[in-house]
């Protein structure tokens, strides 16, 4: 049986992750308070941050670039931008 969360990043209750996917205090409140759905929605971000700004993840500096982003994006409901990319028109 699934887990249900509620959600702070879509801010209903929905299907919560199947374990702590990220380390510490805040891998601990992503596991309690967000969604699969949420954390699939910040996984295409993370990716195309990664690719756009080509970071370098053994770098310390960009992996705290992207916990700050991922921060924003599913707790602070802020939208992240990727300069250079433009969202395909519908």
């Amino acid at each position: 049986m699934s887990r249900i969360v509620y959600c702070e990043f879509l801010k209903k209750e929905a299907e919560g992750l199947d374990f702590q996917l990220y380390p510490g205090e805040l891998g601990a409140r992503i596991f309690n308070s967000i969604s699969k759905e949420a954390w699939g929605l910040w996984q295409k971000k993370q990716t195309m941050l990664i690719n756009e700004n080509r970071l370098n993840m053994m770098d310390a500096n960009a992996r705290a670039f992207l916990e700050e982003q991922m921060q924003a994006f599913l707790f602070e409901g802020k939208e992240i931008t990727v300069e250079g990319y433009t969202p395909p028109q519908d």
